[in-house]
Order: C-alpha cells, then sequence, then structure tokens
C-alpha cells in the first residue's frame, strides 16, 4: 500500500494532493493578475508556467544530493541497472509530458470556445468519470458503493459552484475539447499511478523532465501567440510569473506526482477537485467577488465527497494491514 521507490505512506500521499489541488485553484487567480497587466495570453502563459517550472526543479534537482550505490552491487551491474531505468524513464518522461501539453492546451481551447464556466465542468466533471472507468478496466481498482456517491456528490458540487451563477453558454465543440481535455488527465493519473504500483515512479525526477517536454511542445502556438507581452509593469508581470511556476506548478505538480503514484486513481481525481474550491475561496476573499448561495453549497458538497473518500482510503489501508498481519 507504499510506493517501493517513494517509500511514501499513502496518508502523506493524500496529504500531497490535497496541498497540490488548493495550490492549482491560486493559479487562476495570478493569471487573471498577469492578464490585467499585460497583454499575454493563455498558450504564452502555460509555456512561462512550464518552463519555469523546469528551471526551478532543474536548480534543486542539481543541488540535491544523490542516492549513492549499494557498496555490493558491481559496476557492470549498476550500469546495468542504470540503463534499464534509464529506458523507463525516458518513456515516461515522455507520454506524461505530451498528455500533460493536450490536457493544458485542450482545455484552453474548451475555456476560450465554449467559455469558462461549462469548460471547467466539462473537463473536470468528465475526468473522475473516466479515471474510475479507467482505473477498473486497467488496473482493477473498485470504487465500492461509497466511492460512487462520493465521486457522484463531487460532480454534483462541482456542477452547482461552476454554473450556479447561471448564464453560462454550450457550444458542441468547447465540450470536445473539454472531454479531450479530460481524456489527457485520465490517461495521466492512470499512468501515474500503474508506475507507482510497479515501482517505477520517481515525482521529482519525472516532473522536471516532463516540464521540458511540455515547454518544447508548448512553444510554436506560444510563439505565434507572443512569447514576450507587453507591459508597463514588467516587475509585477514577472513576480505573477515567477508565483505560478513555483507555487501552482513546480510544488503542486511534484506533489501530485508523489501522491497519485501511491492513491487510488478515483480518489486522486476527487481530491485535485478542490481547485475550483480554493479558486472560489479567493474570488471571495481577495478579489471581492460575492459569497452566493450556490458557492456554498457547491463547495460544502465537494469537500464532504474528499473528506469521505480520504477516510474511505485510510480506512482501506488499516484494514490491510491489519488482514496482513493476521496472516
Amino acid at each position: 500500500m507504499s510506493n517501493a521507490v517513494l517509500g511514501l505512506p499513502v496518508g502523506r500521499g493524500l496529504f500531497y494532493l490535497i496541498v497540490a489541488g488548493t495550490a492549482w485553484g491560486t493559479a487562476g487567480a495570478a493569471a487573471a493578475l498577469v492578464f490585467q497587466a499585460s497583454d499575454m495570453g493563455p498558450v504564452s502563459l502555460s509555456f512561462w508556467r512550464c518552463a519555469g517550472g523546469f528551471v526551478l526543479l532543474l536548480g534543486v534537482r542539481v543541488v540535491r544530493p544523490r542516492r549513492r550505490a549499494k557498496p555490493y552491487e558491481s559496476y557492470a551491474a549498476q550500469l546495468k541497472t542504470q540503463a534499464d531505468r534509464r529506458s523507463g524513464r525516458v518513456r515516461r518522461i515522455v507520454v506524461t509530458g505530451v498528455a500533460l501539453s493536450v490536457f493544458q492546451t485542450a482545455y484552453f481551447a474548451a475555456v476560450e470556445t465554449t467559455g469558462l464556466a461549462v469548460g471547467t465542468v466539462v473537463t473536470m466533471g468528465s475526468g473522475p468519470v473516466l479515471i474510475a472507468l479507467g482505473a477498473r478496466l486497467t488496473l482493477g481498482e473498485r470504487l465500492g458503493r461509497g466511492g460512487v456517491v462520493a465521486v457522484v456528490g463531487a460532480l454534483a458540487g462541482l456542477v452547482v459552484l461552476v454554473l450556479g451563477g447561471g448564464g453560462a453558454t454550450v457550444r458542441p465543440v468547447g465540450v470536445v475539447w473539454g472531454l479531450v481535455s479530460a481524456g489527457a488527465y485520465a490517461a495521466m493519473t492512470l499512468l501515474t499511478r500503474r508506475w507507482g504500483r510497479d515501482g517505477g515512479a520517481d515525482s521529482a525526477d519525472n516532473t522536471v523532465w516532463s516540464f521540458a517536454v511540455v515547454a518544447l511542445c508548448l512553444l510554436p502556438l506560444a510563439g505565434a501567440e507572443g512569447l514576450v507581452p507587453h507591459t508597463v509593469e514588467p516587475a509585477r508581470v514577472g513576480l505573477y510569473l515567477l508565483y505560478i511556476a513555483a507555487v501552482p506548478t513546480a510544488v503542486a505538480y511534484t506533489l501530485y506526482f508523489a501522491g497519485a503514484a501511491v492513491v487510488r486513481s478515483a480518489t486522486v481525481s476527487v481530491i485535485t477537485l478542490l481547485e475550483p474550491v480554493s479558486a472560489a475561496v479567493i474570488a471571495v476573499a481577495l478579489l471581492g467577488e460575492a459569497l452566493t448561495v450556490a458557492t456554498v453549497a457547491g463547495t460544502v458538497l465537494m469537500l464532504a465527497a474528499v473528506t469521505g473518500l480520504a477516510v474511505a482510503e485510510a480506512r482501506g489501508v488499516v484494514a490491510a494491514r491489519r488482514e496482513a498481519a493476521a496472516v
């Protein structure tokens, strides 16, 4: 019930996912401030977000102490082990980077085509459903009756929270882009979980180089949109970009990949729905938006679903340990 490579307990994985989902919710507010202070577009922002995250994590990786080889391993055995790990690591990095690129770009396309509210509901709402089905078919993970209730409650809370204000317009093309984004997110989550179960996950390594792949994929689109923004407040915009690259990107995604490797995929998908909850709280507390009944009801539903699944996950770990001890 814990990852062999990371040595990460499930309880800590749940905590990492909660922190990651909450941190992601702050990215929208920071991005809004960037858009207010400059003419930067969403794809260019995504490029600088991932490129900055890559640079920050690469710096951490350089100064991080390297794991020493075990003294009883021969030099030839060490080389073979390193070659095998490098081959698998490159494959994981490329797949994760491409999935992350599709996830982000398709989401932006959904928002641009059908609006923020509908794009968010379609992408984030269909993600848990696709992940639950994929986990059942490919990983043999069962949700159980309580899990189904929690997922349904989370999706209901998401709809109420995001669409509660009304005025949403549904466009089929935008819905398709949202489903594409959700599919890429589901694939990324399921693969991370599979690699974690197989003992092949290194969240820090995978994250830093996956960001490099994302930045390369987005570079042509960002170049066409305009890489360097026009602004009269370059220091302010630079500070916002640094925050986006550091907290909701470098830190949050490192925690997400670590947690997703040891926690059931459906639980991961519901816990990361904390992103719109934290975004709503920030909008009310810091940006002066009105506190509505829909905001309160949606937040309560989603927090209840996240809490229920987290408790169920923790109880499952305890039950499995007791069963193993009894044997």
